[in-house]
């Protein structure tokens, strides 16, 4: 099995663009809205060394755990839903020559009570953009992809923004994906009013990275829907980098 990219650069801009998503190892693109790996594989890259302890809060389709069993980071995985983290430990079925360990856990992102203050090197995790993508379709009450309401969705990814700054060591990191939405053909700033509630929280913001969105399901139709309606396609997304000061 291949487990890296056949060419690989660490990027160096504001702008990350991947139009031909990673398929090395394990990765599959088939987890709707899941995080192509060579952001994954950046992120890793630039913010941890080796032997680190990461964490993502909602692991989803498992290319967090992937990207740091290849590149030997210890990973705690966390995911509300029980079938992402069956399919995250499928996914990690392959052997690597180091010794990082993976830990799993069905686990509310707003309270990780099993994980000590200060304990995590590096968290990065891609949440849901409120009911963009209907992960359980209600089955879960606390899954954040049911929440219509955008104050709503916000106030309680702010709780998470406390708790992952909690666990978080000081002067480390914090990277969180996540993109706008429209209502009624409006534009509604999702990302930056989540960046506001984690600066709200203590974290400091480091960077704001866009990142190019490509073969974004239904785009034909919304193309059609973009000219009738006489709006614009939201084609980007906002990788936030915060770090923690005390």
């Amino acid at each position: 099995m291949k487990l890296h990219p056949d060419t690989f650069e660490i990027e160096c801009t504001s702008v990350w663009a991947f139009p031909h998503r990673g398929n090395w190892a394990t990765h599959t693109s088939d987890w709707r809205g899941n995080w192509a790996p060579e952001v994954v594989r950046n992120l890793i890259l630039r913010y941890s060394k080796e032997g680190d302890h990461l964490l993502d809060c909602m692991i989803g389709g498992g290319t967090t755990a992937i990207e740091a069993k290849i590149l030997n980071r210890n990973i705690t995985c966390i995911d509300i839903n029980e079938e992402a983290l069956e399919r995250t430990k499928k996914s990690l079925g392959f052997t690597v020559n180091n010794k990082a360990w993976q830990r799993i856990k069905k686990c509310d992102a707003i309270d990780m009570e099993f994980i000590k203050d200060n304990e995590i090197d590096f968290i990065l995790t891609h949440p849901p953009y409120a009911d963009i993508v209907k992960y359980s379709n209600g089955k879960i009450p606390e899954d954040l992809s049911n929440i219509h309401d955008l104050d709503i969705f916000v106030d309680e990814l702010e709780k998470v923004a406390k708790e992952l700054y909690r666990v978080l060591k000081p002067g480390k990191f914090c990277s969180i994906l996540i993109g706008d939405t429209r209502r009624k053909t409006m534009y509604q700033p999702l990302a930056f009013r989540v960046m506001e509630r984690f600066i709200k929280t203590g974290f400091v913001l480091k960077e704001d990275i866009i990142k190019r969105q490509f073969n974004c399901k239904a785009t034909g139709f919304w193309v059609k829907k973009s000219k009738e309606l006489n709006f614009l396609l939201i084609m980007h997304e906002h990788l936030f980098v915060f770090q923690k000061f005390l």
